[in-house]
């Protein structure tokens, strides 16, 4: 029998469960206890959080491979291809290895319906084992407790922040959303929490479990003086100097102290030489990442939720420009975009808004009866896609003018694709 292509098994995965996501273990589990229940690595990281988890990953990779540890690490969504979800000692993984890996966990589910991210989670799980990996890295797709990653036991659960998204999933509130993604944390083992402020919810789980809640600012600290070209990360008794990471975002000096963190609490820790050059060397796609388009320099960054626009915001403030700031931006239809602009309403001088396509996007007289009249929205051009919308936004800038892209992994997915 001639076997499908990656191509063709990820339309044939996407089209096997009803629903896109269905969250819930008891199908993955056992189509994983089908497959022997392999264990991905000596050790396992794994990575929840309303933003900065990404990031967080690329930080914990790039220390493990200086350290010269065998690493996997498995995020999503992607922005170009599959492949970027699963990587190995920091390549992606082959078409021909992940086609293997559907067979195998197509053979075993029999009629058992898994979803898109099922299907992936068990092909990094498998590819991993593969691998003889000393750490395998997982990043939470949605929530905790009911994502298909919690299949694992990890050795260090992280939770970079807590805030508002997936309210449809999770629940309405800091609280409720809290106790979804403190489902990663396993009896007596760390958890390391980036949040300055911590939602009850998590902080009684853990207590309750007997996890060690490693704190930022609380049990680790970070100190920035202005200006400098590395950070000191310190907990009570150590403190050593930072390189200042590549990703640009101020927020991203927390994402790399919690993954210092993170590091520290394994078994077998990194060397302080390891930690400092993982943090130097880490980099990840979509993250205030600037982009030849057409001969022009944008600005792409993924920011899709009212936190992550905060940050962004923070980030066009630290880092003004003698001309205007022009945002592209195009988020899904389930996402609390009043909320972004919001959060970038005194940033912003020119708007250029377009819809975005698949289920999850919608047409653009459906945007406009959503956004119109928003306050941040005064002289909004309107646009049928994203690109359109850049090179409108291209054509009516300035040279000393900044042009944003963000919204979601699809928009700046439209920009990165276009530019390649």
């Amino acid at each position: 029998m001639v076997s499908k292509t990656l191509d063709e098994w990820l339309t044939t995965i996407e089209a096997i469960h009803p629903k896109s996501i269905d969250m819930g273990l008891e199908r993955i589990r056992a189509v994983y206890a089908a497959l022997g229940s392999p264990r991905p690595a000596r050790y396992v990281i794994t990575v929840a959080g309303t933003n900065g988890k990404g990031s967080t990953v690329a930080f914990l990779e790039s220390i493990a491979q200086c350290e010269t540890w065998r690493v996997g690490a498995y995020t999503s969504p992607h922005l170009l291809r599959f492949n970027e979800r699963i990587r190995i000692q920091g390549s992606e993984v082959a078409d021909a290895d992940l086609v293997s890996a559907f067979e195998r966990i197509d053979a075993a589910r029999g009629t058992t319906p898994l979803t898109y991210f099922e299907f992936a989670t068990l092909a990094a799980l498998l590819l991993f084992a593969d691998a003889k990996l000393a750490l395998a890295i997982l990043e939470v797709g949605l929530g905790g407790r009911l994502d298909a990653t919690n299949l694992i036991d990890s050795d260090v659960a992280v939770i970079t922040t807590v805030d508002l998204d997936h309210q449809d999933y999770l629940g309405a509130d800091r609280e409720l959303i809290g106790a979804e993604k403190a489902g990663v944390m396993r009896a007596w083992k760390p958890v390391v929490l980036g949040d300055e402020d911590p939602p009850s919810s998590v902080l009684g789980r853990a207590y309750r479990l007997g996890a060690s809640a490693i704190r930022y600012r609380c049990d680790f600290f970070v100190d920035v003086e202005p200006a400098a070209d590395h950070w000191i990360w310190r907990e009570p008794g150590t403190q050593f100097a930072v390189p200042m990471p590549q990703l640009q975002a101020p927020v991203q000096i927390r994402n790399a102290a919690v993954a210092i963190a993170a590091m520290r609490a394994l078994p077998n820790s990194p060397k302080r030489a390891s930690l400092q050059q993982g943090i130097a060397n880490a980099t990840v796609s979509g993250r205030l990442q600037n982009v030849a388009f057409e001969g022009h320099s944008i600005t792409v960054d993924v920011a899709h939720n009212p936190q992550a626009a905060g940050e962004l915001s923070a980030w066009l403030r630290a880092h003004p420009i003698p001309g205007r700031n022009v945002a592209v931006f195009a988020g899904l239809a389930d996402k609390d975009r009043a909320g972004v602009l919001d959060r970038l309403a005194d940033d912003i001088a020119q708007w250029e808004l377009a819809p975005l396509p698949g289920p999850r996007g919608e047409a653009l007289p459906q945007l406009q009866q959503a956004l119109s009249g928003h306050r941040a929205l005064s002289g909004v051009c309107w646009h049928s896609d994203v690109l359109s919308a850049v090179r409108h936004a291209i054509a009516t800038s300035k040279t000393d003018d900044r042009i944003v892209v963000f919204g979601s992994f699809l928009s700046v997915a439209a920009v990165l694709q276009a530019a390649s």
